[in-house]
């Protein structure tokens, strides 16, 4: 829909976030790979179990020993995520397609973008923390040029140690494109990766599908557990159209903002694959 100074004020605030929160969550590669949780709260706890309850055989009839399962709380604030341009009444009302639409379009993109940024990069506060961030993250070293999928395996056998099940690879372009072109032997034009037939030109890689993002650091690869990866939302996600601020130019701003976090509640469920030159 596109929004004219006619009917911007006919939609619901929820209506106007959803402008922004759609795009977001189609364009940003978190969104993929991880699981979504909404929260109306500041503060959103995961809990974590730190110890589980006592099970044992027990004679029939016999009392059975109570136990407490512990845990520890894992405390996200998501960080807020926020663009704002001006533009003259003018474009705002006369252009087609919708300048304000365009601008809500492209605050979407630059919100995709820095929240993947701060997912796959170690960037300071406000930023939330993501998986570079990971202190505990499991890791596995790959040669300087990959000759195999070895690392990969090693990848899925650590998650899996660690009660995880990698279910997404996430690298680079460049990255990618290396292992794409690993063969099954020498001489042979049969690649090792499978194409994912459901998907035109997607690939798998021991069953899992890789994601490509410019955002991940050169000869990386980090293999995601979805179910133990968190993209935390914010409910109050916002398309503002304000026509007051800049009255005196006879000028409209046009604001977005969305709310995201991001947890792990066990990192070692998650593998970095680093290459050994990075």
């Amino acid at each position: 829909m596109a929004l004219y100074t006619s009917n911007t004020e006919a939609l619901t605030p929820d209506e106007r976030g959803a402008l922004v929160t759609k795009p977001v969550e189609a364009l940003s590669v978190a969104y993929a790979v991880g699981t979504r949780t909404v929260t109306s709260s500041t503060v959103f706890e995961v809990p974590i179990l730190d110890s589980d309850v006592t099970v044992g055989a027990v004679v029939e009839g016999a009392e059975i020993t109570p136990s407490d399962a512990t845990f520890t709380a894992l405390r996200i604030a998501p960080a807020k995520f926020a663009g704002l341009t001006i533009i003259s009444r003018e474009l705002f009302n006369d252009s087609d397609p919708s300048a304000a639409d365009q601008i809500g379009k492209s605050i979407a993109r630059q919100i995709a973008k820095g929240v993947d940024m701060a997912l796959f990069n170690s960037l300071s506060a406000p930023n939330p923390a993501g998986f570079a961030s990971l202190a505990d993250i499991s890791t596995v070293e790959a040669p300087v040029t990959y000759a195999n999928l070895d690392p990969f395996e090693d990848a899925l056998s650590i998650s899996e140690a660690n009660g995880g099940r990698v279910t997404h690879w996430v690298t680079g372009a460049s990255n990618a494109l290396e292992i794409a072109k690993l063969k099954e032997a020498t001489g042979s034009n049969r690649g090792l990766l499978n194409p994912d037939l459901a998907v035109d030109g997607r690939r798998t890689l021991l069953g899992r599908p890789i994601v490509v993002s410019p955002h991940v650091p050169a000869d990386v690869v980090y293999g995601v557990s979805k179910e133990d990866f968190l993209v935390i939302e914010r409910q109050d996600t916002t398309l503002d159209v304000d026509k007051s601020a800049y009255f005196s130019s006879d000028r409209i701003g046009v604001r977005g903002t969305m709310r995201v976090g991001f947890a792990m509640p066990v990192p070692e469920r998650h593998v970095r694959i680093q290459n050994a030159a990075a």
